[in-house]
């Protein structure tokens, strides 16, 4: 985060350079298409989403039209993959796996996801293949500012914030019972153990994003080591990760959620992935608030307390949460320093002297490595 960043406003980070009214004239003409338009669809309201989507890059429209004389009308969100010239977080965006992902969650479980529409896989349409789904009304915890800075989440009393803990632990038990995720998404599966794929498939994506570039950051080399000398010896069983599960990719209707979002980091795994991650993201958000002298959230996802509900809803005991906190540290360091380079090939900020200091969470990181990190 630049030096001269207020936390608690808005900061404009550039996700995509495309061209809005261009894209809404090639929407019009995909979607007459995809519902029999009687002429192109009037697509109004086109505008990326203020928080949230540092890696793929989603709008929000409307439209309306008549088939055959009849109106219809839609408020969709289209999920994009990134052009390349908004140098993208990840190395690989398959929309295809996200959309029968979503589909299989849909038709197996009674987990909310957003009802989808159609899946484009065709670049010549608008530029790039892309989904679409309806848009669901709600809220969302935000990252832009962080919800521990100011919003209806901080807002809310003590109470209300352990009510939708609870209920986002329950979603998170659901998406985690779904059966036989091997055989549903064999492409997901592989040889040796899904947790040393997914370590394997972190390193080849750090490669990809820094090191090979000439970018290589010491304290992510070392957090990989560290990981590697405490690999457990018994990952457990494999269930379908969610990849990025917060309360940020979840819509609300008060404090029970109506819509899980964003798949595009599902994988095979062990649970203690989707439950270190949520852990840790929210901890990344709270040293934030604390770093700049706010109180945060203290009392909101506190670990031991998600541990317990988890434990409870899911029949599972929860194993090697210290090795998944630091795992998802350094996850979450290399989406931060690949931001960072956006940020800084944008002119949105400046290199720093040290490569360490390409993660935000540097110090935490260290403490957790040191094990010097205090959780409670």
């Amino acid at each position: 985060m630049p030096d001269d960043v207020n936390p608690t406003e808005h900061m404009r980070l550039t996700t995509s350079e495309r061209d809005l009214d261009s894209l809404a004239g090639q929407l019009a003409e995909w979607l007459r298409q995809r519902v029999g338009a009687d002429e192109p669809p009037v697509i109004s309201g086109l505008r990326r989403p203020l928080s949230g989507g540092l890696s793929s890059a989603s709008v929000l429209f409307d439209a309306q039209w008549k088939s055959g004389g009849e109106p219809g009308e839609g408020a969709f969100v289209a999920r994009m993959i990134p052009e390349e010239g908004a140098f993208p977080v990840f190395e690989k965006y398959d929309l295809e796996l996200q959309y029968r992902v979503i589909t299989e969650v849909a038709a197996a479980t009674d987990v909310p996801v957003p009802r989808l529409r159609w899946l484009e896989t065709d670049s010549a349409a608008c530029g790039a293949p892309f989904f679409v789904m309806d848009r669901v009304p709600g809220r969302i915890p935000g990252d832009n500012p962080p919800y521990v800075f100011a919003g209806w989440l901080y807002d809310a009393t003590p109470a209300e914030r352990a009510e939708l803990t609870r209920n986002t632990l329950d979603i998170l038990a659901r998406i985690h019972a779904l059966p036989d995720p091997a055989q549903r998404f064999p492409e997901l599966d592989g040889p040796g153990t899904a947790l040393r794929r997914h370590l394997d498939a972190n390193r080849a994506w750090y490669d990809w994003a820094l090191a090979a570039d000439g970018y290589e950051i010491p304290l992510i080399e070392r957090a990989f080591d560290w990981l590697d000398r405490n690999f457990p010896d018994d990952p457990g069983p494999d269930v379908l990760s969610w990849g990025d599960a917060r309360p940020g990719n979840i819509i609300y209707d008060e404090f029970s959620p109506i819509a899980v979002l964003d798949w595009e980091m599902a994988a095979l795994g062990p649970r203690e992935l989707d439950l270190a991650w949520m852990i840790f993201l929210h901890r990344f958000f709270q040293d934030i608030a604390t770093g700049f002298d706010f109180p945060g959230l203290p009392d909101f996802l506190r670990r031991d307390e998600v541990v317990a509900h988890y434990e409870k809803v899911s029949g599972h005991t929860v194993r090697d949460l210290d090795f998944y906190l630091t795992y998802s540290a350094l996850r979450h360091a290399i989406v931060m320093a690949r931001i960072k380079r956006r940020m800084i090939h944008m002119g949105e900020d400046t290199a720093p002297a040290e490569r360490d200091d390409y993660i935000m969470h540097r110090a935490t990181l260290e403490a957790m490595l040191d094990g010097t990190y205090g959780w409670d």
